[in-house]
């Protein structure tokens, strides 16, 4: 049996590490993700003061700054995110919060990310947003003094010192504002608007930082416009729909505390599926499988697919099985999409993915690059503006690959999941898809040790 360990979660890793230089006082974090994004993040809260000391074994000693992160009073602090969404969105709102300049930057495709209704949202709340180049997108120059309820125009519909944020696009607008929102000079509501959600499962992620640092809030949601809110139990909430929740965040500072990052689901993805194509069965340690993290899905998605999971104390196996094509919506996991398709390529019959429109917009298209890798090793797909439709090659197809070449497209998951390809491969072996890879390096935005990991099928 193949053994390996999933990576620290880098969601859970950014929101700590926010919690963390929030809160009055000196907190311990341990298995922090070690990555570019989540380095990007760390950066950054230092500028603005926070103090971050490295420990043993991943852990980091976190001195928080009581809700009092600091900009440039005349000159701008420059906050260069690279190429991370998560720390750009979350960051945006929560330096928001403080006071002073602050000029949120990054890499070129960072810059055709849109960030409109977040900005939007921030304006209500009081602070003063510049686009440097184009509307509703970075870099961007913030001037702050905190974010402020009574900046709020009162709506008729949910109350007063009542904000409503689109999900449409992204959850991390609405995570960042979650987060940010303690900060405020008294209590704030948010409503989930726009016209569907997106990867709800984040902003469960999101209250439970929030949760675990203290963070005193609650949590409604109603059947229809038209019904009463009622108290919900945002731990056991699977489906939100459009203007049907709201969360009341109370003024509060975060707690500091000692604090534990759980395995991460997405990283995990491209080693559960390594272990459903490969011949040996293979043991995931690390992962929980009562996470709130919605790629916690892929376990359901696989078996209905027909991979063989158990799951014991000392993790999850998975034992190799023929696969079948399967209709399923990934709104709420869209990051296990380019995963789910590598698989769908070597499953009997036809896969469906839908209800994926918004990742054109992430680190590449996650629509158009997936399909692209498929066509390249002979599958059959065809792209829908919301998600694939791929026929599969069948359960027992293999491969060729000496001579090829694939385009990471400057995506971790991309690169991740085309490793893959290797498992069914008659004349590559595991480890040397790395050469096959345009910038094998990318995955370092979330994984920086996959390749060395990937190694241990090299026995397949």
């Amino acid at each position: 049996m193949i053994e390996v360990t999933a990576p620290a979660s880098k969601s859970i890793s950014h929101r700590y590490l926010i919690a963390a230089a929030l809160a009055g006082g000196t907190s311990t974090i341990h298995n922090v993700l070690d990555s570019r994004d989540t380095t990007c993040t760390r950066e950054i809260l230092s500028l603005a003061g926070a103090g971050f000391s490295p420990l043993a074994d991943g852990s980091w000693e976190v001195r928080g700054t009581h809700g009092k992160l600091r900009g440039g009073k005349t000159d701008p602090l420059s906050c260069y995110v690279h190429e991370s969404g998560t720390s750009c969105r979350l960051l945006t709102a929560v330096l928001a919060s403080g006071r002073g300049n602050f000029r949120i930057h990054g890499a070129p495709r960072m810059h055709e990310r849109p960030m409109g209704s977040l900005i939007e949202a921030l304006r209500s709340l009081g602070c003063d947003i510049s686009c440097e180049e184009k509307e509703g997108y970075a870099p961007l120059l913030l001037r702050t003094r905190g974010i402020s309820a009574d900046a709020l125009s009162a709506q008729e519909h949910v109350g007063r010192h009542a904000l409503t944020v689109s999900m449409d696009e992204s959850s991390q607008y609405f995570s960042g504002l979650l987060l940010a929102s303690p900060q405020a000079d008294e209590m704030i509501t948010l409503v989930l608007g726009g016209s569907h959600v997106v990867s709800w499962p984040y902003i469960g992620l999101t209250l439970q930082c929030m949760h675990d640092f203290g963070i005193k809030f609650l949590v409604e949601t109603r059947e229809n416009e038209e019904a009463d809110w009622y108290a919900a139990d945002w731990r056991n909430l699977s489906h939100v729909e459009p203007m049907c929740l709201r969360v009341k965040v109370q003024p509060c500072t975060y707690h500091a505390g000692n604090f534990q990052v759980e395995g991460d689901w997405s990283g995990a993805s491209y080693l559960v599926a390594a272990g459903a194509l490969g011949r040996q069965a293979t043991r995931i340690r690390g992962v929980r499988t009562d996470s709130l993290q919605g790629d916690r899905a892929l376990l359901d998605i696989i078996q209905a697919m027909g991979a063989r999971i158990t799951s014991s104390d000392s993790g999850i196996t998975i034992t190799p099985a023929p696969l079948h094509g399967v209709d399923v919506d990934m709104s709420q996991c869209p990051d296990l999409v380019p995963t789910i398709a590598v698989l769908a390529a070597f499953a009997d019959g036809q896969t469906r993915i839908s209800n994926v429109a918004h990742l054109r917009i992430k680190e590449t298209d996650r629509i158009k690059a997936p399909a692209t890798a498929l066509r390249s090793i002979g599958v059959v797909v065809r792209e829908r503006e919301d998600g694939l439709i791929i026929d599969g090659l069948g359960s027992s197809a293999r491969l060729n690959l000496q001579g090829m070449r694939f385009a990471t497209s400057n995506d971790h998951r991309m690169a991740m999941s085309q490793a893959l390809f290797a498992l069914r491969a008659n004349d590559v072996r595991a480890p040397e898809m790395f050469r096959l890879m345009d910038d094998p390096q990318v995955v370092s935005k979330s994984f920086p040790t996959f390749w060395k990991t990937f190694e241990v099928f090299s026995d397949d």
